[in-house]
């Protein structure tokens, strides 16, 4: 496999990414500048899958780090209709998350490691990015979590 084939990667890896979402709001997916993509924040919905509740009360770690996958799958869907491919992608320059939770919880870094670890399995060194975690009172619907990514893409 050519390292920079991600469509070859996430087929090999069994992972398949959805349908773009449409939006629930007036917004657009994902919007390019240049040679960067940044996407809308994406929620943990995948077809019926769908993970609601607050960290710290009804939603444990390892749920929030599924949640995370979910979103930044999501947003690789945006990405790749917007690009034609993921192959298109040069590299992940950042994630940002958003963690429904209790007050008192403070592992958002930690739920945010299901995005972060998801990005490095998929484009290995590219895959690497910044990132942000913050925890919130409340999210749309009552989603677990939403992320935001920003890529580059090839010339």
């Amino acid at each position: 496999m050519d390292k920079n084939d991600i469509e070859e990667r996430l087929n090999e890896l069994g992972i398949v990414i959805p349908d773009m979402q449409l939006p629930i709001a007036n917004y657009v997916p994902a919007k390019k500048t240049g040679n960067l993509v940044f996407t809308a924040g994406q929620v943990c919905s995948i077809g019926d899958k769908v993970i609601k509740g607050k960290l710290g009360k009804e939603i444990d770690i390892e749920t929030g780090k599924e949640a995370a996958r979910m979103c930044v799958i999501n947003c690789l869907a945006a990405v790749k209709k917007l690009a034609g491919s993921l192959n298109a992608v040069k590299e992940i320059i950042a994630v940002h998350g958003l963690i429904n939770c209790v007050p008192e919880f403070t592992s958002q870094a930690e739920v945010m490691n299901g995005a972060s670890d998801f990005m490095v399995q998929v484009f290995g060194e590219q895959g690497q990015h910044t990132r942000t975690a913050v925890g919130v009172a409340s999210l749309p619907f009552n989603f677990s979590a939403s992320i935001y990514i920003v890529v580059e893409l090839y010339e």
